[in-house]
């Protein structure tokens, strides 16, 4: 008979041994560390090598293993569960969905999936600085928004809003941005939020406004990488951590001097096709996602 259960572990797939009775808190952690990444399936009744040997007696029953489950968890999870005939033997397939929120188990306790470098998964602690990025990639947060309280608006360079400003002439873009004032087009762009009166940077103005010197104190894993591929040889390699409409520039430098242009002849005349085209290059640019992750 065809196997019809994965043949190995993932970042979404995890098996559980039952030989010996798997313990409810164990499996509770694997559902809330699956639930807080990308969802996925348990199958109970499986070694860690994907050897079938089935679920402990008392485990034949599987009604109640959801509700179980979900008044276990906080905010609870609604699994389904699903009995599976594999190898002669009966496992349970527990169907875990992604969860919208950050989920915990009764007992407090948070974690989340991840692979290791040989590519095989586990679970690990959940960590509350890590809370932002995740609901972020929920969307369920603007990132960009979040306001770093730890900075002031002295940490804004007076060159980079004055480049705001240019670009905002140069490519078209709003003009009445540039008849504000700086408190009024920070304001404007949400690059400030002001908490008990006081104006603090966001993200999103730190990383366009901000000193590089404060981007390293306070946002120290920005960071783009500018790389020439020639096959899979590199060879241009630059990283830069400047304010983000600076790196724009540089990054539009780096391309302009690496365009080469063939002529082709059409009839009467030669008709210059360059390598890179400079509109493809500004969309690229421009779908870059936002915000930035930062890991």
């Amino acid at each position: 008979m065809n196997r019809t259960i994965p043949e190995q572990e993932s970042l979404t797939v995890e098996f559980k041994s039952d030989r010996t009775r798997l313990p409810d808190k164990d499996l509770i952690e694997t559902v809330v560390c699956l639930a807080n990444t990308d969802g996925g399936s348990i199958y109970l009744g499986v070694e860690d090598d994907g050897q079938i040997t089935g679920l402990h007696p008392q485990h034949q029953n599987l009604s109640t293993k959801a509700a179980m489950i979900g008044n276990r968890t906080n905010p609870p999870v609604s699994v389904r569960v699903t009995a599976l005939l594999e190898a002669g033997q009966t496992i349970a397939c527990i169907e875990v969905p992604k969860s919208a929120r950050i989920v915990a188990t009764s007992d407090g306790l948070l974690q989340r999936r991840r692979l290791q470098v040989d590519g095989t998964p586990q679970c690990v602690p959940f960590y509350p600085y890590e809370f932002a990025t995740r609901q972020s990639d929920l969307g369920v947060l603007d990132y960009s928004s979040l306001p770093i309280t730890g900075s002031s608006v002295a940490d804004f360079d007076p060159l980079e809003r004055e480049r705001l400003r240019q670009l905002i002439e140069r490519y078209g873009g709003d003009r009445t941005l540039l008849s504000l004032t700086d408190e009024e087009l920070d304001g404007a762009l949400g690059f400030v939020r002001s908490t008990d009166g006081i104006r603090f940077p966001t993200v999103a103005g730190m990383l366009i406004l901000g000193r590089e010197s404060a981007l390293r104190e306070h946002l120290p894993t920005h960071e783009v990488a500018f790389q020439v591929l020639e096959g899979t040889q590199v060879r241009v390699n630059d990283f830069y951590r400047t304010p983000l409409l600076k790196l724009f520039e540089r990054v539009m430098e780096q391309f302009e001097v690496r365009v080469e242009e063939d002529e082709v002849q059409i009839g009467l005349f030669r008709v210059p096709v360059p390598n890179y085209d400079r509109r493809a290059r500004k969309r690229s640019l421009s779908q870059c996602p936002h915000p930035p992750r930062l890991h």
